[in-house]
């Protein structure tokens, strides 16, 4: 009888700590809410406190963005000043002063001259055109003294690879037909024009 006794308060004992250890592998392995509540508090008020921090120290974060916004605006500004640079380009008109011609005269001459050396360049360098166009078209109006200085002017200038255009009038009105009164040079880079008819006297 006690040896049965004993048999019995062993099992017993046994089955509790098997329940014991087999309810903590439960507890620990089961992904319950009450579990994962904790931790997402947790999150959360490290979250707030240092969201809370980084306001507290706003200079640090000021000086980032200023150092940011001028860095960008300095590489921005020093890139747009070198294209315009790069793309600036400009159409020079020469006007025989030995002519004597009329105010009117030299308007309709380098008329002439302009739209001559336009409808050359549709046919030759379109390309040239459309970056012309985008700078403006723009035009300078200068003189030289005869057709001697303008012939030389007019081989410089092809010399070193600029579009020339030369007008002959018909001879209507003021001057003899054949008489070459304008010469357009370009469109062109400034600095390569102006090697050309840069020491001539605007009109």
């Amino acid at each position: 009888m006690r040896m049965f006794g004993n048999q019995s308060h062993s099992s017993t004992t046994n089955k509790k700590q098997q329940g014991q250890k087999r309810g903590w592998f439960v507890c620990g392995g089961s992904l319950k809410p009450e579990n994962l509540i904790p931790g997402i508090i947790i999150g959360f008020i490290f979250g707030v406190l240092f969201d809370f921090s980084s306001k507290l120290n706003p200079t640090s974060n000021r000086r980032r963005r200023r150092s940011i916004l001028s860095s960008s605006s300095s590489s921005s500004s020093s890139s747009s000043s070198n294209t315009h640079n790069d793309h600036d380009l400009k159409m020079v008109l020469v006007v025989r002063q030995d002519l004597k011609m009329g105010q009117g005269k030299i308007a309709s001459q380098c008329a002439h001259a302009a739209t001559g050396l336009y409808s050359d360049l549709i046919q030759s360098d379109r390309n040239l055109l459309h970056r012309w166009e985008q700078c403006g078209q723009a035009k300078i109006v200068v003189t030289c003294k005869n057709q001697q200085e303008m012939n030389k002017l007019q081989e410089t200038a092809e010399g070193i690879g600029l579009p020339t255009y030369v007008v002959a009038d018909a001879g209507r009105t003021q001057v003899s037909a054949g008489s070459k009164t304008v010469l357009a040079i370009g469109p062109g880079y400034k600095s390569i024009v102006d090697s050309v008819t840069g020491k001539q006297r605007l009109l």
